[in-house]
């Protein structure tokens, strides 16, 4: 596995030109920024002492050049040293912003490209991860933990050019006081014992925050989603207690992080003020001693104001990347993440099936320590209509889940067309496949988008069609904006039999031949779990289908039912087959019946 720092750098690798231009243009830029300093330190060190003085003599050197200044007044001179210093602060602006925005927008794009590998990744990963994690951690780590890589590129960006500078400070420092030039640097090695005292404990309390601030996102996220049930169970202080508290941690994580920052800050701050006051001290004795004119000492005061600006900023730097560091293994994790339901390379593409489906000796688990279905044996022959029932709890959900490699058997296997799932291609394998759940699952996008789902390229005729068959078109056509009116988040806008139309429709337009029913009607009531049947049983009709229900009666008189109890199956056969042998089912069938009289009572 490739280390951290050359995963960060594999997503910047695409955008190597970029970033060789901008830095092509920032070492253009440096002898701009060296030249700064001179055009004032010109001026306050040759020309303002001379203005008691005839300019006579006056010269200024430049390199090997030596330019005589007599036929210009002083403040002529004043006025020429002024404007050399916004010259080349323009020069050396432009090369600055043009490089930056390169810089900026390649940090951007290697950005983007984490968030999409994330985001298609956490798609990818089977639904047993998803279980075991909350969504908004998850989220989290898309939308803010990734940014430590843009964090990782522009703070090595900025590490080169302080870099880059600082050498050069240094280099033409040492040419005029070399002694000067050794006591700036000798507080670098103290720096940098500060920081590896300080960058472990920084990494640590970064991870700590993230996660904090995951758990907010999170909190927030689940009780937002669930204002409905919060007020009418009337716990909203409870919520709001819980979410403070959950916020309570993350302030204090990121008053121990600010903690340990400003102490950290302090002790580099107090050493390069003991070495600036050092290097004044010496300066001054050695402009004394005369082997230092005072127009030098001004440079070199000006430089030493460049240089201890990006040492600072160096260390800054530091605590920014043992920051990142927390937060960029966070993301690599989810990318780490084994895929248990992994696609064979071999995985043979499914152009058309027949639906034949047969479950061989299967058992699954979430854990290793129990099995949820045990040793299940099951032939569905093509165009069967198949009933799973039993208590909760004994495996319907897991058993469906199986069929679309939602999850893979611990245990036997699974064959569609004499073929094992796990070695069909799974987009393949789920194109032949609709699936109508108990809360159908709509999208904040508009009615049209919705129903064409799982068939972007359907046209309008074959959408309406579909809702048509579904027996929605009426409800839709009555909308403001009809098909493209917005169902609001998770269809919030629409009644639940409203929803569960819409996924009808869906299933409809789809018109896979492999059809999967988890409780499409125990969200509703009687009249209208009637009508939702009759148009279910219209969706049913030439497709080999899988329901889960706990009504009894509107699962009856299909082909097969499957009762499943602990571990597994515990009947099957015809509803009337079932009843007249008085065992598991028949007691379920009696409830239901008596529920049902006493309801008309």
């Amino acid at each position: 596995m490739l280390s951290l720092p050359r995963r960060i750098l594999s997503y910047f690798l695409p955008y190597w030109w970029p970033t060789v231009l901008a830095t092509v243009l920032t070492v253009l830029q440096t002898p701009f920024n060296i030249a700064k300093p001179w055009p004032l330190a010109f001026l306050i060190g040759r020309v303002l002492p001379s203005v008691s003085q005839p300019v006579h003599g006056l010269t200024l050197s430049v390199g090997s050049y030596t330019i005589s200044l007599e036929q210009w007044t002083i403040p002529q001179i004043a006025a020429g040293c002024s404007l050399a210093v916004v010259i080349l602060h323009l020069i050396s602006a432009w090369f600055h912003v043009v490089s930056q925005m390169m810089y900026f927008r390649v940090g951007l794009q290697g950005l983007l490209a984490l968030r999409t590998d994330l985001y298609q990744c956490l798609h990818s990963l089977p639904l047993k991860y998803h279980d075991a994690r909350r969504s908004g951690d998850s989220t989290f780590r898309v939308a803010y933990d990734s940014q430590a890589l843009q964090t990782f590129y522009s703070k090595t960006i900025f590490l080169f050019q302080s870099w880059k500078d600082l050498l050069g400070y240094l280099g033409l420092m040492w040419v005029l006081d070399f002694q000067i030039t050794l006591l700036s640097v000798a507080v670098i090695p103290l720096m940098a014992l500060t920081f590896r005292h300080y960058a472990e404990r920084i990494r640590n309390q970064s991870t700590r925050i993230s996660e904090c601030e995951s758990a907010v996102l999170s909190l927030a996220q689940e009780g937002l989603s669930s204002v409905k049930m919060v007020q009418a169970f009337g716990r909203e202080k409870d919520e709001v207690h819980r979410f403070a508290m959950t916020a309570r941690e993350s302030l204090e994580a990121n008053m121990a992080m600010q903690y340990i920052s400003m102490r950290s800050s302090l002790i580099v701050a107090t050493l390069l003020m003991v070495a600036t006051a050092s290097v004044y001290w010496l300066g001054s004795h050695h402009v004394i001693a005369g082997t230092l004119d005072i127009t030098s000492l001004i440079a070199i005061t000006s430089y030493l104001a460049l240089i201890y600006g990006p040492i600072d900023s160096i260390t800054a730097v530091g605590w920014d990347f043992a920051r990142a560091v927390g937060s960029a293994k966070r993301c690599f994790e989810i990318l780490d993440q084994p895929d248990e339901v992994p696609q064979s390379p071999n995985a043979v593409q499914l152009p058309e099936t027949r639906g034949e489906l047969l479950f061989e000796n299967v058992s699954f688990g979430y854990t290793t320590e129990r099995n949820i279905i045990s040793g299940v044996n099951l032939h569905l022959v093509p165009g069967q209509t198949v009933a799973f029932v039993g208590t909760t709890g004994a495996g319907k959900s897991t058993l469906l889940s199986l069929v679309p490699r939602f999850y893979d058997p611990t245990g036997g296997r699974v064959l569609l067309d004499g073929i094992d799932l796990r070695d069909l291609d799974k987009k393949s394998l789920r194109n032949h496949i609709s699936i109508v759940l108990q809360d159908t699952l709509l999208f904040s996008s508009t009615v049209r988008e919705n129903i064409a789902y799982g068939k972007p390229d359907a046209t309008e005729a074959e959408i309406i069609e579909a809702a048509k068959r579904a027996q929605a078109h009426e409800f839709i056509s009555a909308m403001p904006e009809g098909y493209s009116s917005q169902v609001g988040e998770r269809g919030g806008h629409l009644s639940v039999g409203q929803r569960q139309r819409i996924g009808i429709a869906r299933a409809f337009l789809k018109n896979a031949p492999i059809l999967l029913l988890d409780e499409p009607t125990s969200a509703l009531d009687p009249t209208t779990e009637s009508a939702i049947m009759q148009t279910i049983e219209q969706l049913m009709q030439g497709r080999t289908t899988l329901i889960i229900t706990h009504r009894i009666a509107t699962v009856h008189n299909v082909d097969k039912i499957v009762v499943l109890g602990p571990g597994g199956v515990v009947e099957e056969g015809r509803g009337p087959e079932l009843v007249t042998r008085g065992g598991f089912y028949a007691n379920l069938y009696y409830s239901a019946n008596l529920g049902e009289a006493s309801q008309k009572a």
